[in-house]
């Protein structure tokens, strides 16, 4: 027996934007890209790339929104980014940063949330709390990796590993397991009040 996307749809996020009004899914991505500009101010500065609660944002984003509507909040975030407003890591701005170290990570934020998401929509969501982290992980991987074959064509394989991918490990494990409770919690708390 096979299960139909649409029926996983419905119940995969505890805030189940699917069903609302184009209204409410515009006012998600507006709120949704405030989320994400919060996140980039908590940093730890490192060269050539900080680290920031960005990936964490960017998969719950994913998780909650879904594939579509997440990668369109995130891409909104970064377009934001791009023509000036201080909503990238520490409060950076401009188009530069898409064409410097960090512009792999910016530009794998839309694949690992949309990734995050079409996870989230077929049962990798806070109902499976460990699926969920694993999804979280995921998606942290393939900033890591796709921001780090980016920074490798500026200075380098073996340098763009130990700067721009061993230093994140520890934290991608943490922000993943930060997500997967993120998500069990607000399902459940979600459960309660509507039972």
């Amino acid at each position: 027996m096979t299960t139909s996307i649409a029926t996983l749809k419905p119940g995969f996020s505890p805030i189940d934007l699917q069903s609302r009004s184009s209204s409410w899914q515009f006012a998600a991505v507006i709120l949704g890209s405030l989320f994400l500009a919060l996140s980039s101010y908590i940093e730890v500065p490192m060269v050539p790339v900080p680290v920031t609660m960005q990936t964490f944002a960017v998969a719950l984003v994913g998780a909650l929104y879904g594939w579509r509507l997440g990668g369109i909040t995130i891409v909104a975030w970064l377009m934001q980014g791009a023509v000036g407003m201080p909503v990238l890591a520490g409060g950076a701005a401009g188009v530069h940063h898409f064409v410097g170290p960090t512009a792999g990570y910016l530009f794998a934020f839309p694949v690992a949330g949309m990734a995050m998401g079409w996870l989230a929509e077929r049962g990798w969501n806070g109902r499976r709390p460990w699926l969920a982290f694993q999804g979280m992980l995921i998606s942290n991987a393939l900033c890591l990796i796709l921001g780090a074959g980016w920074l490798a064509a500026l200075v380098g394989v073996e340098q763009a590993i130990m700067a721009g991918f061993v230093p994140f490990l520890i934290g991608a494990v943490l922000k993943a397991g930060l997500g997967a409770l993120t998500l069990h919690f607000m399902t459940r708390s979600t459960r309660s009040i509507a039972g």
